[in-house]
């Protein structure tokens, strides 16, 4: 396999899950209390759902009656067997997003819905930034510490990709105030978001960089009580399985009214 195209390596992802603990995982509480907002939102009973999450510990209790697998390239999950699928802070990972997605649909009876929660972009620019600075000053390079992740103007497109119907696309952003960097990175190993990428510096990164990034964060990122500001971005993507029922857009030129006695003002020709 080569290895050159990968994002994430899977034992060293497993590894940093392993090391989560109940009292880190408040993020997924945070998503946990919005995907049950928004399927409150849809006029639907599901009676078949699967949750795809690597947090089993939290996400379990969600729905009792949901199957639960985890979120591996290759999703175990029958075909049309789900009216919902719940994709659940693990897509930021996937080393195939859209594979993952395509999986989901493909579980989802017609008109089933998927529905899933990632981090997006924005989510611990200030570490990325700070972490970025401080190794080009000390060591004059850089290596990948903070995986890259969705921007919500590009990721919506995935599900008509993955072939879904009704996409919608929405986020949330979080800030989150920790009394240094070490601080945070102590919270970021407790939920198990600690640095598993395929690219990452293999040896042990030289604690001046740390030192150097920790002043900058201070510097540009704190408030006026002296803490940092950490931003966590949750991503929402909502699609359904094509189905006949679903309402089709009309085709072009059938419209029964003109717009201009719909919104009751006078229609006037363009110019040449």
């Amino acid at each position: 396999m080569n290895t050159q195209n990968i994002l994430t390596d899977i034992t060293a992802l497993s590894r940093n899950r392993s090391r989560g603990r109940e009292d880190g995982l408040f993020l997924h509480r945070t998503a946990l209390d919005e995907v049950e907002d928004r399927l409150g939102m849809v006029n639907r009973t599901f009676k078949k759902p699967a949750i795809v999450t690597g947090f089993p510990l939290i996400w379990d209790g969600f729905r009792p009656d949901a199957v639960t697998v985890p979120d591996s390239d290759t999703l175990n999950l029958d075909q049309t067997a789900h009216d919902l699928v719940i994709h659940a802070l693990g897509l930021h990972w996937a080393n195939d997003p859209v594979g993952q997605i395509i999986q989901s649909r493909r579980a989802l009876e017609p008109d089933g819905l998927f529905l899933s929660v990632s981090f997006g972009g924005q989510t611990l620019h200030e570490l990325r930034a700070c972490l970025a600075q401080a190794e080009a000053q000390v060591t004059g390079g850089l290596s990948p510490r903070v995986a890259p992740m969705a921007e919500l103007r590009d990721i919506g497109g995935l599900l008509q990709r993955a072939g879904l119907a009704l996409p919608v696309a929405d986020s949330i952003t979080l800030k989150a105030e920790y009394d240094d960097i070490w601080h945070l990175m102590r919270d970021l190993r407790a939920m198990g978001e600690t640095n598993a990428m395929q690219s990452r510096l293999r040896i042990p990164t030289r604690r001046a960089v740390f030192q150097t990034a920790a002043k900058l964060y201070q510097d540009n990122f704190s408030t006026s009580q002296g803490r940092i500001i950490a931003t966590f971005e949750l991503l929402f993507l909502a699609g359904w399985a094509p189905a006949e029922s679903q309402p089709k857009p009309l085709r072009p030129g059938s419209a029964q009214q003109r717009l201009a006695d719909a919104l009751a003002t006078v229609e006037k020709p363009l110019s040449d």
